[in-house]
């Protein structure tokens, strides 16, 4: 690298390049200027030519000094000019780049990426290798792998962010293994930490780059960190949704809505997060039949896959109840067993609670009964019916149930007093989960290895409890037992529904039982089996798209307690049988974000924010590309031809691509000036659009093949243009017409008088048999457009008329389509020469000719493909040459005399 001062060149033996100007300069002065070229101007051919034309021996100065200019420009461009050029990385070795690319990283993913672009070409310029470390896993884990600058620029370019959690604990593994003490390195963080384990994790990162050299971490600012949506339990029996933030921050004000399948918003609700305040809670209270609509959850505004909450089934379906007597709520509200279930079954069905009267009232699917809450001999016969009647009934034990094993509302004959798995009078131990049995009701649920029951109530050993029982521990004895009860389900868990007992309901089991309780209460559709197929899934900045291939299908079980990954990403998963779907999301009810603070890692954070150097290579392309142009332009006037006529088919193509009509006004000086081809406008905008870019192509065409040069395209209206500019138009007939009005029909019959031809393309050759045009649907449109025009007779063209012999020789007229004959006006000897006026066909030629900007065509030619489409070109060169020349091929006079010069 050159420096100087605040300028520098990456690549400063590009600036020898400059030596050569003056022998440049010296070059372009013996090259004359290009002659000037006068195109044939069919009406002004008189007014030009007055003067003697002179070409001068050299090329301006100026001339020659705004080409040296753009050549000077490349140079410098090609020697990368850097201001203010970013200082020399640390360390001797390779260059480390280590970037969180999981979802907090999109907010921020254009700053990272700019700032690790930025640093990784300086690692190229000082000759080191890199080693671009991404922490969010792929399926194939985390690489480490030291690759050359550019290739690691290609590849960072292209990368995008993930929706799930960076693995930094493999990061700091995969890193373990570089041998590399001299190693400088740079950790672009997104400053989010989920918990003490993933701290501890982003601590070991940054020893493991620390082992290998100096250290810089970055990392946005804490108030501009990503936030995350998660469901949460509400009392009220609202849906919730909570949004928690890193760290403590100033006041925000955002909103959350609800979302349907085609993205319509059934409600939205604000949210404010007060000063000082980590997390703050939007309420949807919405009837059952617009809760089952709802698909998503979005945060306003929606910058992550964290602001996103998918639902599955419908969660005004999936409506339970919560058996809660009336009066204060516990002394210790997050040790009750009411608040563990809320927790549960926030974001996946609309609770209920209160007294069992209501309860049943408000036409709930499943009841869930804890065991400090206690029933009437009346409200038991009232849930007896009600079950009977559908409904599931999911019961929970504890100290109560233990001493009260009478109840009738039970599935088993119970023990008196439970077993005590651990504690000094015990000499058993806590047991894990065994399982679910494989044909009954809960088959399929997830199995959490943590879990530990320490206390249960035991059910007597018994045929019926044999075949009662649904789930079990490690020993055998009955987790949950259940059967059925008319047409419903009456369902026992044989310890607490909090943790008074066991870890259960710390755990993705607990939640996918109630669950899966939720779904077997009348007017659900049962559980969900099986692999489940991606639908949709969330990338990183929340937007529902197609899974791509490295999604695989998931057991539902697995999908339940699973975590999100790059196999499993957050979305929508179903049974390809049933269709029925399960949502997978990102975050959890427990789930909290914390902030990377200095003080975890040992080291300063300094702010994401990107360097001052600035690249001048792109300005100084754009200045020599203008320069360029300007040069285009000059030729241009020099040559006679003007810089919009050089450049007509670009600017064409872009009014064809990028307006919804062409404009009608026409330039009576500007289509004197060349041969102007037109078409007449039908108000169609497809039409239009296809007409323009037809008579494009013809044009294109007959530039190259004939001496004819056309002039400006011109979209023709009958009403208002002067048509006596124009010897031939164009019509295509479009699908809806009304007749002309009298002064249109004036005009169009003075433009026939005049010398004018129109070629009429009624587009239907693919409806029409026959050679006739009696009973065409394009003819009948073509009648109600001329209405009471008195048209000449009409004949198909012979193999003896000017139209098979004008330029090629042609036996047929095809265009899109073909098949059809091709009619003209049968001319009165002594009138315009004998030329026809009227020309009458249906093969859709404008759509065989319509070409884009790069000259490709835009519709296919049928039945003789691009052999049919060459013939429908030499159609449309002939119609413009018999306009143009008239019927002089059928002239006889010089037969002899051609024939004499043939001889010799």
């Amino acid at each position: 690298m050159l420096g100087l001062g605040a300028l520098a060149f990456a690549q400063p033996w590009f600036l020898a390049g400059l030596i050569a100007l003056p022998a440049l300069w010296w070059l372009l002065r013996l090259v004359p200027p290009p002659p000037r070229e006068i195109a044939f101007p069919p009406i002004r051919l008189l007014l030009l030519l007055t003067g003697r034309e002179t070409t001068a021996r050299r090329t301006p100065w100026w001339l020659l000094l705004l080409r040296l200019t753009a050549v000077a420009l490349l140079i410098l461009a090609a020697a990368r000019p850097l201001l203010f050029p970013a200082e020399r990385l640390a360390g001797g070795g390779a260059f480390v780049v280590v970037v969180d690319d999981g979802w907090a990283a999109a907010p921020h993913w254009t700053a990272m990426r700019s700032r690790a672009l930025a640093e990784i070409a300086q690692a190229e310029r000082e000759g080191r290798e890199v080693v671009l470390v991404m922490t969010a896993p792929t399926i194939d884990g985390v690489d480490a792998t030291a690759t050359s600058g550019s290739a690691a620029s290609e590849r960072l370019a292209a990368h995008r962010p993930v929706s799930w959690w960076p693995d930094r604990a493999a990061a700091a593994a995969a890193l373990a293994a570089l041998d590399d003490n001299r190693a400088g390195s740079l950790w672009l963080s997104d400053g989010i930490v989920r918990n003490d384990e993933d701290r501890a994790a982003a601590a070991a990162l940054v020893d493991a780059l620390a082992g290998l050299g100096p250290v810089r971490v970055l990392a946005p600012p804490r108030t501009e960190r990503a936030e995350l949506l998660v469901p949460a339990g509400d009392a009220g029996g609202a849906l919730a949704l909570a949004v928690r933030r890193a760290g403590i921050a100033g006041s925000t004000t955002s909103s959350v809505r609800a979302l349907a399948g085609a993205n319509d918003v059934l409600a939205r609700v604000p949210l404010e997060l007060v000063e000082g305040a980590s997390s703050a809670t939007a309420r949807f209270t919405l009837p059952g039949d617009v809760l089952d609509r709802v698909r998503r959850f979005e945060r306003e505004p929606l910058r992550s896959a964290g602001d996103v909450v998918v639902t599955d089934q419908g969660l005004g379906s999936r409506h339970v109840g919560l058996v809660a007597a009336a009066g204060p709520r516990e002394v210790q509200p997050l040790l009750a067993e009411r608040f563990f279930v809320e927790r549960a079954l926030a974001g996946q069905a609309r609770l209920t609670a209160g007294p069992i009267d209501e309860v049943l009232d408000a036409e709930v699917s499943t009841v869930v009964l804890v065991d400090t809450e206690e029933l009437s001999g009346t409200q038991q016969d009232a849930l007896q019916s009600w079950i009977e009647d559908g409904g599931v009934l999911l019961r929970f034990a504890g100290p109560r149930l233990a001493e009260r094993t009478d109840d009738p509302l039970l599935p088993v004959r119970l023990r008196e007093g439970g077993r005590l798995l651990e504690g000094a009078l015990s000499w058993s131990q806590p047991l894990a989960l065994g399982g679910f049995v494989a044909d009954g009701p809960l088959a399929g649920l997830p199995i959490a290895p943590d879990v530990r029951i320490r206390r249960q109530v035991l059910a007597e050993p018994s045929p019926e409890t044999a075949a009662a029982t649904l789930a079990d521990l490690a020993d055998g004895t009955p987790l949950v037992t259940g059967r059925r009860l008319g047409d419903g389900w009456l369902m026992l868990v044989h310890t607490t529904a909090n943790t008074q007992w066991s870890d259960l309901p710390l755990s993705g089991t607990y939640a996918a039982l109630l669950a899966r309780a939720a779904d077997l209460g009348r007017g659900r559709r049962g559980p969900i089996e099986g692999l489940l197929q991606p639908v949709s899934v969330l990338d990183a900045y929340g937007r529902l798209v197609d899974p791509d291939p490295t999604v695989r299908p998931v057991p539902a079980g697995e999908l339940v307690s699973g975590t999100v990954g790059p196999t499993r990403p957050p979305g929508l998963y179903a049974d390809p049988v049933t269709g029925a779907t399960l949502a997978l999301n990102l975050a959890t009810t427990d789930d909290v974000i914390q902030s990377l603070d200095p003080a975890d890692l040992g080291r300063a954070i300094a702010p994401l924010a990107a360097g001052r150097e600035a690249d001048l290579a792109p300005w100084l392309l754009v200045g020599a590309f203008a320069l360029l142009l300007v040069d285009l332009a000059v030729v241009g006037l020099l040559r006679g031809q003007g810089f919009g006529r050089r450049l007509r088919p670009a600017a064409v193509a872009l009014l064809v691509v990028g307006a919804p009509g062409v404009a009608h006004a026409v330039d009576s000086l500007a289509v004197t000036t060349a041969t102007p081809l037109a078409y007449v406008a039908s108000g169609d905008p497809e039409l239009d659009r296809l007409a323009a870019a037809g008579i494009e192509g013809l044009a294109r065409t007959l530039f190259r093949r004939t001496s004819v040069e056309p002039g400006e395209l011109v979209a023709v209206d009958i009403a208002v243009d002067p048509l006596e500019l124009f010897p031939i138009l164009f019509w295509p007939v479009p699908d809806s017409v009304r007749p002309l009005d009298e002064d249109s029909v004036a005009r169009f019959l003075a433009f026939l008088e005049g010398g004018g031809m129109v070629v009429f393309d009624t587009r239907d050759a693919n409806l029409s048999f026959g050679g006739t045009l009696a009973d065409t649907p394009g003819m009948e449109r073509l009648r109600t457009l001329l209405g009471e025009i008195d048209l000449p007779p009409l004949a198909a063209v012979d193999p003896d008329h000017a139209l098979t012999k004008s330029f090629y020789l042609l036996q047929d007229f095809p265009g899109r389509f073909a098949g059809q004959p091709l009619w003209v006006d049968v001319a009165q000897p002594g009138v315009n020469d004998g030329v026809s006026s009227i020309v009458i066909g249906s093969h859709d030629w404008l759509g065989a000719w319509a070409t884009d900007d790069l000259d490709r065509p835009l519709l296919p030619v049928v039945p003789g493909g691009e052999r049919q489409r060459e013939m429908a070109r030499r159609v449309g060169v002939n119609l413009v040459m018999y306009a143009l020349t008239g019927n002089y091929k059928t002239d006889q006079v010089h037969i002899p005399t051609l024939l004499e010069r043939l001889g010799q």
